[in-house]
């Protein structure tokens, strides 16, 4: 079992608590949203085992979000960290949530936040919810490590490079599909946009390779 293994059988429960689930966003494993005013923000960070990495993962998470939740895989025997009463206690004294996926992707909650986590960090906190809000269903499995990530950003850029396969155009053509693709040409983070002439761009041979489906 693999970390990204937890990120399913954990977003169907946390949908089930009514969140809008999406993961790896802005370097947490899973983030869910619940609408409210202001929404409810939770993060949920993911570890193979219960260990004090993943304690110190939520310690940071917590400046910047109402609930964390520590989740890792279920232990086989019954001297899991999650049967100590220490972590538990731990967990508590945090106020963080627990919760154990078994093999089977079975959910069960070790422990529930007992409070809401005071939000010291509201840039990080405005930042989240932004990207999350931003980004388009969900591309991204949580728990993955050394991948590149599926951003809403490299979702804007993909729309405005599918759309340049048509042929050159202006950022002001573009904007009517990317908000904001003029700031996306100038940026040219990926190396996918040229310019072609005063005012159009066009596509670099790496830009259509990344948005063109290979041929047979």
């Amino acid at each position: 079992m693999a970390e990204t293994d937890l990120y399913l059988p954990l977003k169907t429960f946390l949908e089930g608590a009514g969140y809008v689930v999406k993961g790896e966003v802005n370097d947490c494993d899973l983030v869910g949203v619940k609408d409210g005013d202001p929404p409810v923000v939770i993060v949920c960070e993911l570890k193979l085992a219960f260990n004090l990495e993943l304690v110190m993962q939520g310690v940071k998470r917590a400046a910047f979000c109402d609930e964390v939740w520590l989740a890792a895989r279920a232990s086989k025997t019954s001297r899991g960290r999650e049967h100590d009463a220490r972590f538990r206690n731990l967990c508590r004294r945090l106020g963080f949530g627990a919760i154990a996926v078994s093999e089977a992707g079975e959910v069960s909650v070790i422990v529930a936040p007992f409070a809401a986590t005071p939000r010291r960090d509201a840039k990080r906190r405005s930042r989240l919810l932004d990207e999350h809000k931003r980004r388009v269903g969900d591309p991204q499995v949580g728990g993955g490590r050394g991948k590149p990530i599926m951003t809403a950003y490299r979702q804007d850029c993909i729309v405005c490079a599918t759309a340049l396969l048509a042929g050159p155009q202006s950022p002001k053509q573009l904007k009517t599909v990317v908000l904001r693709a003029p700031s996306i040409l100038q940026s040219n983070v990926y190396g996918w946009f040229t310019r072609v002439s005063r005012g159009i761009y066009g596509l670099t041979e790496v830009g259509r390779a990344a948005v063109q489906p290979p041929q047979e």
